[in-house]
């Protein structure tokens, strides 16, 4: 019997828009957000998942069904099934936490098949990054052609960024913002991820500049409308909306709201400007990996953490 392709997407639409194209293969939906939060460095445990669904339910709201999830993970104990595992995530920080954690995954299950990397984001002629379920069907088939093989030195990378993001140090992390490999855009998802620690000087994250900044230039209505305006001035962060509507919910200190309009009250014009650290007033304590987000600033001058 012919032996078949394993495809691990980073979501439902894009399992969704490849089996409408009638893209061949068995397909394994990863529904994981482990930018966000914390990520026990082994996944296939009862610890990780237990660490994860304590997280989901208690920041987002979000039940996760472990019955549901381990169904879906068992086709990887089927691995002889298939000649190769073709991996589908895209440019963003996001995309590629949970790259990482996929790869390190199929390491614990001892998958030993050949792992291909379908990735998104510059298109020619295009000036926006796009995202894999963004694309034309042609643009995606054409990706699909192209996909990637991934190297002993690519999967060892993805190792070594899963364990240190997981860990206590993330400046650790720095020496593979310069490193070659075939994750075109994990350089620039490493450099992003450390811009998400509160700055030194004003001790807000980058996203949380970016939403201030929309606030003070931007005609915002509402919430609703400030989530979409994030969302799509966000660069590689590619956040969800419950996560945007999260971090809006923590810097809501900033804002003047009425029922028709947003706008920033003199404690945004300051922070915007630097004017002081806000950090301990927004109180924005979540988890990154294995790091408390408010345990570290991040210097733009030597471009790396340092410790409160």
């Amino acid at each position: 019997m012919k032996r078949g392709s394993l495809h691990i997407t980073n979501g439902t639409h894009l399992t969704n828009y490849l089996q409408d194209l009638d893209v061949k293969g068995t397909f394994l939906t990863w529904q994981e957000m482990l930018c966000d939060g914390p990520t026990p460095v082994q996944i296939d445990s009862q610890r990780f998942i237990d660490t994860r669904k304590a997280f989901l339910k208690n920041v987002y709201g979000i039940e996760i069904n472990e019955e549901e999830i381990k169904n879906e993970l068992a086709v990887l104990d089927q691995a002889d099934m298939f000649s190769e595992i073709v991996l589908w995530f895209e440019y963003d920080l996001f995309c590629h936490i949970n790259l990482l954690g996929v790869i390190k995954l199929l390491q614990e299950r001892k998958v030993n098949l050949p792992l291909y990397l379908v990735c998104s984001g510059r298109i020619e002629g295009e000036k926006n990054l796009k995202g894999l379920s963004e694309l034309t069907a042609n643009q995606l088939l054409d990706h699909y052609d192209k996909k990637v093989l991934l190297q002993d030195s690519d999967i060892e990378i993805a190792r070594s960024v899963w364990h240190i993001y997981c860990g206590k140090d993330h400046n650790l992390l720095k020496p593979y913002i310069v490193k070659k490999s075939s994750f075109l855009y994990l350089n620039s998802c490493l450099k992003a991820h450390l811009k998400r620690f509160p700055n030194l000087k004003s001790g807000l994250g980058v996203l949380e500049k970016n939403i201030l900044t929309i606030v003070r230039d931007k005609d915002v209505k509402s919430r609703g409308h400030l989530v979409g305006y994030a969302l799509n001035f966000q660069g590689y962060y590619g956040y969800s909306d419950i996560q945007i509507h999260e971090l809006i919910k923590t810097l809501s200190l900033f804002f003047e709201e009425t029922e028709n309009s947003i706008t920033l009250n003199r404690k945004g014009h300051e922070a915007l400007i630097g004017l002081r650290n806000f950090a301990p007033e927004i109180n924005n304590n979540t988890v990154f990996g294995g790091v408390n987000r408010l345990d570290f600033y991040y210097s733009t001058k030597h471009n790396e953490l340092i410790k409160k």
